[in-house]
């Protein structure tokens, strides 16, 4: 399995020092990062990915609220292959009509991207979950209206949060799932109280083994309460330790 850092979970050290802050990233034994809001950091940032041997598989940008040929261009320059948008509002997963319309506006949005060879997703919080839709969550009422080429990279926490399983639901998606967010705690809505995978109530080992189509785990942390350096590797660590047991029984 391939493990990813959505820098977001450093953002204030991003801001601080970018560049030291992807070398950390690489010493702590990332390979790949998934960048956010990147049009405006590409060049220094894809500067700082090569210089410590990085890449970004995918990225996260406002496709159905900014310019999505900037995105793309910049998501071209650092090699992103998957732009995926991370946000959508609560008020429009409540009806069907509004999502409906959300769904006509990523797709839309990934034939903009397949023009660039770039492919596009998507990325819930909790609401999507909340909501119910014709009997269905409506996330995955919307995951029924995407074209094939889009995917979804399914937050699993907030999967939690939101009140379903995380492992039934990436088993109904299917192989929509490319990319998850790893991430653990108390399953509510205080991001300090987020937690080292491992440590909190999320099943991540049962939740990576549903994602059947799984490209990149990407680690993530909303907000943190300690180092959030030591966070993001003990993280690492304990999937690294989890693959490698793995691998010993096969």
């Amino acid at each position: 399995m391939n493990y990813s850092i959505q820098l977001y979970t450093l953002r204030d050290q991003i801001q601080a020092d970018l560049p030291g802050t992807i070398r950390k990233v690489a010493e702590i034994g990332f390979t790949k990062v998934e960048p956010y809001n990147f049009v405006a950091t590409a060049k220094e940032l894809g500067a700082a990915l090569r210089e410590n041997g990085l890449t970004a598989p995918s990225g996260h940008a406002p496709l159905l609220s900014q310019d999505q040929d900037e995105i793309f261009a910049a998501a071209k320059e650092l090699g992103i292959t998957t732009v995926i948008d991370p946000f959508i509002a609560a008020d429009r997963w409540q009806s069907a009509k509004d999502i409906q319309a959300t769904a006509a506006s990523l797709n839309a949005a990934a034939r903009k991207g397949a023009e660039y060879g770039i492919r596009v997703g998507y990325h819930n919080h909790q609401w999507e979950l909340e909501s119910t839709i014709e009997g269905r969550t409506a996330l995955e009422y919307f995951a029924d209206l995407l074209d094939p080429e889009v995917v979804l990279e399914v937050d699993t926490y907030w999967v939690a949060v939101g009140g379903q399983d995380p492992v039934a639901v990436l088993e109904r998606l299917g192989d929509q799932v490319k990319f998850i967010h790893i991430k653990d705690g108390p399953l509510n809505t205080d991001t300090k109280e987020q937690l080292p995978a491992g440590q909190g109530k999320v099943a991540v080992l049962d939740v990576i083994a549903a994602a059947r189509s799984l490209e990149v785990g990407v680690v993530e942390f909303d907000d943190y309460a300690g180092d959030i350096f030591v966070g993001i590797a003990e993280s690492l660590g304990y999937l690294n330790a989890a693959q490698g047991t793995a691998g010993a029984r096969a």
